[in-house]
């Protein structure tokens, strides 16, 4: 189940369009990578990706896939240490405190400087962060990211 409703995937592929074509070039998803801390040559992208760039559809069908990939998953992967470690570098882009916790203003901060935060949107950072905060302390520590990460995002 994708927890981004196709609203927020159309935001973000909006965002992601830098020049309004209607395609997500490798190198536009790339910068989007490069700003979370996520560091991929092109050559590494694109057989993730598949294809130099993708429609609307596309671009929902991949994130959908890459989601119920990472849902269905119950072994982990060889690499699970280079996911930690970009995990760990791109949790700290979040932390901007770093006190090992991610806070709503330091997530609304980071979402705003990428540009995938409207204050008009009506969203609230604190609902956002509730769904992972698996101990209920209003901040999101390392682990709780990491499951953010996998089932939102990824």
């Amino acid at each position: 189940m994708s927890l981004l409703n196709a609203n927020d995937l159309h935001q973000i592929f909006g965002k992601l369009d830098k020049n309004g074509d209607g395609l997500v070039s490798l190198e536009e998803l790339n910068w989007l990578l490069d700003k979370i801390g996520v560091k991929f040559s092109l050559d590494e992208l694109e057989p993730l990706v598949g294809k130099a760039s993708l429609d609307f559809n596309e671009f929902s069908f991949f994130y959908d896939s890459i989601s119920k990939q990472k849902n269905s998953s119950k072994e982990v992967p060889a690499e699970e240490e280079d996911h930690d470690s970009d995990l760990a570098k791109a949790f700290k882009v979040f932390d901007l405190n770093g006190d090992g916790f991610i806070s709503c203003e330091e997530l609304q901060h980071v979402l705003s400087s990428l540009g995938l935060w409207d204050e008009n949107s009506g969203r609230d950072c604190r609902t956002m962060i509730h769904v992972y905060d698996t101990n209920l302390d209003g901040q999101l520590d390392f682990e709780e990211f990491k499951n953010m990460m996998f089932l939102a995002i990824a």
